[in-house]
C-alpha cells in the first residue's frame, strides 16, 4: 500500500472507532415533497453575490464562462489537456486491463453487465476503472494544473477528489447496457452543499452522438434532487441509476455535448445529464473526477430517498472485503486532498 493510501486507511479506521458527525437530513418519502424541499434548501445554498455558483478567486473564468456555469450549470473548455498526457492515462488503463499492473486494493474494476460472465482480460473486457485515488499514475489527472485551476474557480481553493473514474464505454449489444440514464450526481453523494461540488469529465478520444456522448439539460442545477431508480426500459450496469420520472426517450431533446481529445466538461452535481448508447463499433474513453470543497459536511441519509443507494453502495464495498463500513465512510475512503487545507469533509 502506498504511503498516502496507508495514511487514509489509518484515518478511516480511526473514524470507525469514533463517533460520526453528520448534518441531519429531512425524510423525503411519502410527504408530498415538502420535506425534501427543506433538504434542498440545505444542499442548494449558493455563494453570495451576483455569481451564485462560482467563486473564481484567481480570475480564471472569462465573463462569458462564468455566466455560462452560473446560468446553465456546466462549462465546456476545449483542448484543455494534451494528447500526450491522455496517452499516459490510456496506457495505464490498458496495463491494468491486461493484468500487467495490479489494481490497488480500493480500485473497482468493472465489466459491462452484458459481458460480465466472460471473465476475460484485455481492454475490450473492462468498461470502467473506479476509485483509483491510490494509483499515482491515474491520480495525476485529478491535480492536473489546467483542470485544477477551473475546479478552484468554481468551488474555491481548498478541495478534495471524492470520486474518480476512467470510463471505457463498450459498443452496445442491443440491450441498452452501454448507456447511463439521465441522472444527477448528487444522488450518490452524502455531503453538502451542492454548489461546493463539481465534476470534471475529459474526452480521451473523439466523442460524438454515435458512440454515446454526454447529454445535459441546461439550468437543471437550480432545481431539486430527484428520486432515482433503475430504469425499466432495458438493462444498465450496477449502480447506474436514473431519474425515476425520465425515460430514455426524454433525452432526445437534451443538449448533446460532442467533444474532441482533451476537451473537458465541468458541471454541477444537480445538473441532469447522462450518456447515450454506444452505437459505434469502437470503445469510447473518458477520464473523470468529482471534487468537493473541504468545507463540505456529511449528512445523514437514513430516512431520505438516498437511503436505497446508500445500502447498495454499502453492499458493494462489503463484497470488496470492507466489513462494517457505512455509506459516509465509503466516501471518506474515496477522498484525497488535492489542494489547500483539510476541513470538515
Amino acid at each position: 500500500m502506498s504511503q498516502p493510501a496507508h495514511h487514509r486507511a489509518q484515518a478511516l479506521m480511526a473514524h470507525l472507532t469514533a463517533s460520526s458527525s453528520a448534518v441531519a437530513a429531512h425524510p423525503a418519502a411519502g410527504n408530498g415533497g415538502k420535506q425534501e424541499r427543506t433538504l434542498q434548501q440545505h444542499e442548494g445554498g449558493c455563494f453570495d453575490g451576483p455569481h451564485p455558483y462560482t467563486l473564481d478567486p484567481m480570475g480564471v473564468l472569462t465573463p462569458e464562462q462564468r455566466r455560462q456555469y452560473d446560468e446553465q450549470g456546466f462549462l465546456l473548455v476545449r483542448n484543455l489537456v494534451s494528447a500526450d498526457e491522455i496517452e499516459k492515462w490510456r496506457q495505464r488503463f490498458v496495463d491494468i486491463a491486461n493484468g500487467v499492473v495490479e489494481p490497488t486494493a480500493t480500485m473497482l474494476v468493472m465489466r459491462d453487465v452484458a459481458i460480465a460472465k466472460k471473465k476475460e482480460k484485455g481492454e475490450h473486457a473492462i468498461t470502467k476503472l473506479q476509485d483509483w485515488q491510490d494509483d499515482e499514475v491515474l491520480f495525476s489527472y485529478t491535480s492536473h494544473p489546467a483542470v485544477a485551476k477551473y475546479v478552484e474557480s468554481i468551488i474555491g481553493s481548498d478541495f478534495k477528489s471524492v470520486h474518480t473514474m476512467l470510463i471505457n464505454k463498450p459498443p452496445d449489444v442491443g440491450l441498452g447496457s452501454s448507456r447511463h440514464p439521465p441522472h444527477q450526481d448528487l444522488w450518490y453523494f452524502p455531503f453538502r452543499p451542492a454548489h461546493k461540488i463539481v465534476a470534471s469529465w475529459t474526452a480521451m478520444q473523439k466523442i460524438d452522438k454515435e458512440n454515446g456522448c454526454l447529454f445535459v439539460q441546461p439550468g437543471t442545477h437550480k432545481g431539486d434532487l430527484h428520486l432515482h431508480k433503475y430504469p425499466n426500459d432495458g438493462i444498465v450496469n450496477k449502480a447506474y441509476h436514473g431519474i425515476h420520472s425520465l425515460s430514455e426517450a426524454d433525452t432526445a431533446g437534451m443538449l448533446h455535448v460532442e467533444m474532441d481529445v482533451g476537451d473537458t466538461l465541468f458541471f454541477h452535481p444537480l445538473l441532469i445529464h447522462g450518456s447515450g448508447r454506444n452505437l459505434s463499433k469502437r470503445y469510447r474513453k473518458a477520464i473523470s473526477c468529482h471534487y468537493a470543497s473541504t468545507s463540505c459536511q456529511f449528512i445523514e441519509v437514513t430516512g431520505t430517498m438516498q437511503q436505497d443507494i446508500a445500502r447498495e453502495i454499502e453492499e458493494i464495498i462489503k463484497r470488496k472485503g470492507f466489513e462494517g463500513v457505512s455509506f459516509n465512510d465509503v466516501w471518506r475512503m474515496k477522498s484525497r486532498l488535492i489542494q489547500g487545507k483539510e476541513g470538515t469533509l
